[in-house]
């Protein structure tokens, strides 16, 4: 055995993570991606594997109510925090407004980087309810996808905001009532 540490063998650690609502335990190497933990140790398999360094974002998941590159976060370094994949969106095998809105409006065609797109949505709106398509569009950017055009996605963000609010505005008393 050596005392090079880069050369030792690596040790597996329990982690705790709470993913989609569920508190999970799981047993594995510091060295292991998010995306690796939920796709091989939790059966997550929406999330896809793309470039592996955070260009192309299709293992976008959220993190803290925020998107995240999973393929560029350690398990371990999500402890603690609450942690959403595109399995969260669809309620009792209903889609969500938002998988609807992709649907209804074509952003999707081989369907790959459908899920980090929709996890980027998600989070984006959460953060953003009043995105103009501008603001869409400058988000999107930052995923790849070599079907779509990205038009098709932009619409149907903005659709799926556009009827959230509508719905918050009639869901909301008026502050003049």
């Amino acid at each position: 055995m050596t005392d090079d540490p880069l050369m030792t063998p690596r040790e597996p650690q329990l982690i705790a993570l709470h993913v989609n609502g569920e508190q999970h335990e799981v047993i594995t190497e510091a060295r292991r991606t998010l995306v690796d933990v939920l796709r091989h140790e939790l059966r997550l398999t929406g999330t896809h594997v793309g470039c592996e360094h955070g260009i192309c974002g299709a293992c976008t998941v959220l993190v803290d109510d925020r998107p995240v590159r999973a393929c560029l976060m350690f398990a371990a370094q999500a402890e603690g925090a609450r942690i959403r994949t595109v399995e969260s969106l669809a309620d009792d095998n209903r889609l969500s407004d938002l998988q609807r809105a992709f649907s209804e409006h074509h952003a999707l065609q081989c369907g790959f980087c459908t899920p980090g797109f929709l996890m980027l949505a998600e989070g984006f709106l959460a953060e953003r309810p009043g995105a103009t398509k501008e603001e869409i569009r400058e988000v999107v950017a930052a995923n790849m996808c070599r079907c779509t055009g990205y038009q098709t996605i932009v619409e149907a963000i903005d659709a799926c905001a556009t009827a959230r609010r509508r719905a918050c505005a009639q869901a909301c008393p008026s502050k003049e009532d």
